[in-house]
């Protein structure tokens, strides 16, 4: 820490770019004149530092020493950096504490452990298990059994090689036959079917390309973070956003050095809540990457009731098992056993293996010879009924892995007595006041928490999400498909606890990472306001014209898709639903395809949704394009103006219409090619925001306003701190049919208010809903007088 360096700056927007070798630092750097003029105060960068050659993401990490060659190496970033400085914004960068690329050939740390195994001083870096495997790290990298890959793996010198794939060789064994060189070095190559059963090494979720690393070791942490805190300590870059906190040992003890180390800069962590889940007050970050906000403003624009019957259309449509997409709890829990049995299954035999070595050394603990089964159920039942990612410390387990949980995972003993294996782990996890721990203990809590976090990531983001469909914009990173509608008075709330307790916190309504943008889910949400007609719909394209469906439930979601998408080229469609059917694992997967399944749906999306059935779709789009339009407006309105810092993503000032990655990671135009009203919007709240930062900062004030008269439910409004109020149409459908905003008025504060959205409109005292609303469905006012001051 030096004393030179300037004392932490909240954003008051910023706007994600994404890296890749299509869109370099320089084009970035390019960019920089037009992103300035949108009123953003910071560019937030997708990682920069060494990557895998042609990585489209960044987050495979190979060397946290240098920045990444292909973007521009670090004279690049450095540019962008001075250039974005000209045009008064900063940067903020994104870091990947988790894991690094399983990419020995690139990730010269990993190669170095290859060759000399645990003895390496590398070796602290990753998170292996050399207990098991007989000391080796297995490589699942071959395409079948070794046998039948010897043919293929070649010695090149003091390389072994295999396709693309490169490993060292131990000194003095590559002159070994084959089968006895294999045997010889610290790693095994073994058939990639292998990964999710016999891995000794911690994933990035089931990812086998991604190794975890150890960022709880201080060494490991330095080196880690060496380069970035340089760029920080030389005001190349401001403030971070970090990747995955939740796959750390300890979050905390991270977060707590991390915040030294940068002098307290302004931080967001990739938090994703669940529904009631608070972000732990004792971490020193301005909060998360903002999903919390998404569920929230998506909520508003969602008909409680239409999300009802939209269910029950969708059974008679689709007619899925309860448990394989048909009601949500049971999906959720069904999901999550197929991941700890299948995709998680490496991760919970190590889980086990440690709760089975703590049960030894305690004789107060021990479940005689039924151990590691019964422990492996019990470790089990319990991951599966948690109801948020992970807990975070020993003292809070009890409120995560509760009694009641315990109670109801009984009965999955078919013996009571070896039930007592649910109280021995519960026991692990908790403790006991004043009993001693040794650091196994401790490691037992951090990998069931590292595993609740894959779990719930793998079962709830991609797989339940996949199954469940009856309103796809619902199934969203952070949301709650069950239960998705948000009322006005809990969207309030809501604010007011962001502004009270996180108020520099990230939002967001679309990332790299949503399965849909946010102005396709806006317009999925219409749905909720005419479900029958859409059943309706339905009837009528999957007739005679259509050919014959895969299955009910990737065909009611194909059908959203492509009404939420608009008109597409038919190969993003396609692509984004053979995703969607892998994902869900009910026909066909990653790891066992069936082409039979998967060239029905391909002919299904061209003769269906992509074909003439699907110009039906387009016209029930086109017939709703004003509610749509409501949707789209409201939400990036609410979403720009509420508290928090927005994260705009790159191409989201305008109308942006994306499926799931990769559609959402392509390079996009700047300057936009045609803005439209969207994109007024945009820039005129981020200008606002960027004149009156006290207005939004953070200590700002926030206030709900409410309309009076017949259609005031359709109405949200809140003002921040008297300076600017922001209002929306919400259920534009809903209040269409019921004749309108009739006599409804929106009481305003004190003071003489303009329409930033429509200059010359002036307010005061109160304003007619109706000619509020006349020409737009939004409303964005500032009070007249001078701007405010800084925050």
């Amino acid at each position: 820490m030096t004393s030179e360096r300037p004392g932490p700056v909240v954003p008051t927007a910023t706007y994600r770019l994404q890296l890749q070798p299509q869109f370099p630092f320089p084009a970035a750097e390019a960019a920089v004149p037009y992103l300035a003029s949108l009123g953003v105060s910071h560019l937030h960068l997708s990682p920069v530092l060494e990557a895998v050659p042609g990585s489209a993401h960044g987050y495979d990490v190979v060397d946290h020493a240098r920045v990444r060659e292909e973007l521009g190496g670090e004279e690049g970033l450095r540019s962008l950096s001075r250039a974005a400085r000209e045009h008064g914004l900063g940067l903020v960068v994104d870091i990947v504490p988790n894991h690094m690329a399983m990419a020995p050939r690139h990730n010269r740390a990993l190669w170095e452990v290859l060759r000399e195994g645990p003895k390496s001083p590398y070796a602290r870096w990753f998170d292996i298990d050399w207990d098991a495997q007989g000391g080796r790290l297995l490589l699942p990298v071959l395409g079948g059994p070794v046998g039948a890959e010897l043919d293929r793996l070649v010695v090149d010198g003091d390389v072994l090689r295999y396709h693309d794939h490169a490993f060292p060789l131990r000194e003095g064994t590559e002159d070994l036959p084959l089968p006895q060189l294999l045997d010889a070095q610290w790693y095994r190559p073994v058939w990639w079917r292998l990964a999710r059963t016999e891995l000794n090494y911690r994933r990035f979720f089931s990812i086998s390309e991604l190794i975890g690393v150890r960022v709880e070791d201080p060494e490991v942490f330095e080196a880690t973070h060496a380069k970035i805190l340089q760029l920080l300590r030389e005001g190349v870059v401001d403030g971070l956003r970090i990747d995955h906190p939740d796959g750390l040992a300890d979050p905390d003890d991270y977060l707590r050095r991390l915040h030294e180390a940068t002098g307290g800069r302004w931080t967001v962590v990739e938090k994703i809540l669940a529904d009631g889940e608070r972000l732990p007050a004792s971490w020193p970050v301005a909060g998360t990457t903002g999903y919390d906000a998404l569920r929230h403003v998506d909520g508003l624009f969602t008909d409680p009731a239409g999300v009802g019957e939209l269910l029950r259309l969708y059974r008679a449509f689709a007619a899925p098992q309860p448990d394989r997409g048909g009601d949500w709890a049971p999906t959720v829990r069904r999901a999550a056993y197929k991941v700890l049995t299948h995709e998680l299954a490496a991760e919970t035999d190590r889980l086990t293996r440690v709760a089975a070595r703590l049960c030894a050394a305690s004789p107060d603990l021990s479940l005689r010879d039924r151990a590691p089964w019964a422990l492996r159920t019990a470790l089990e039942e319990l991951l599966v009924r948690l109801r948020v990612y992970r807990p975070y410390t020993s003292g809070d387990v009890a409120a995560v892995v509760t009694e009641e949980a315990a109670e109801e995972a009984r009965p999955a003993f078919v013996v009571p007595e070896e039930g007592e294996a649910i109280d021995v782990v519960r026991r692990l996890l908790i403790g006991r006041p004043g009993e001693e721990e040794g650091p196994e203990h401790a490691e037992f809590r951090a990998r069931f928490a590292q595993t609740a976090s894959a779990l719930r990531a793998k079962s709830v983001e991609d797989t339940a999400f996949y199954r469940y469909v009856p309103l796809l914009s619902a199934t969203e990173v952070g949301g709650e498909p069950g239960s998705p509608a948000v009322s006005p008075e809990a969207f309030h709330s809501y604010c007011a606890r962001v502004q009270r307790d996180w108020p520099a916190t990230g939002t967001v309504v679309t990332t790299h990472d949503t399965k849909r943008s946010a102005d396709v889910r806006a317009a999925l949400n219409v749905l909720t306001e005419c479900p029958e007609p859409w059943a309706g719909l339905l009837a009528q394209v999957t007739g005679a014209e259509a050919t014959a469906v895969p299955d009910g439930q990737l065909a009611w979601a194909a059908w959203q898709t492509v009404f939420g998408l608009g008109p597409a080229d038919p190969e993003r469609v396609r692509g984004a639903l053979l995703k969607h059917a892998r994902e869900a694992g009910l026909y066909t997967s990653w790891t066992e395809q069936e082409p039979p399944y998967e060239e029905a749906l391909a002919s299904f999306v061209s003769a269906g949704p992509c074909g003439t059935p699907g110009a039906r779709v387009a016209a029930f789009r086109t017939a709703l394009e004003a509610h749509i339009r409501a949707n789209v407006l409201g939400t990036a309105l609410v979403q720009l103006t509420m508290p928090g810092v927005p994260d705009v993503y790159q191409g989201t000032e305008g109308e942006y219409r994306t499926l799931v990655d990769p559609d959402n990671r392509r390079p996009v135009s700047f300057p936009p090619e045609a803005p439209g009203e969207k994109d007024a919007l945009t820039s005129a709240a981020l200008r606002l925001r960027a004149r009156r930062p006290g207005a939004f900062g953070t200590t700002a004030a926030y206030a709900p306003l409410s309309a009076e008269g017949p259609a005031a439910a359709h109405c949200l409004a809140f003002a921040r701190s008297g300076e600017v109020v922001t209002a929306v149409t919400r259920l534009s459908l809903r209040l269409a049919q019921k004749g309108g905003w009739g006599s409804t008025r929106l009481p305003l504060p004190p003071g003489r208010w303009t329409d930033v959205l429509a200059p010359g409109r002036e307010y005061t005292g109160h304003a007619r809903v109706a000619d509020l609303f006349d020409g737009s469905p939004v409303a964005l006012l500032e009070r007249a007088g001078e701007a405010g001051g800084q925050d």
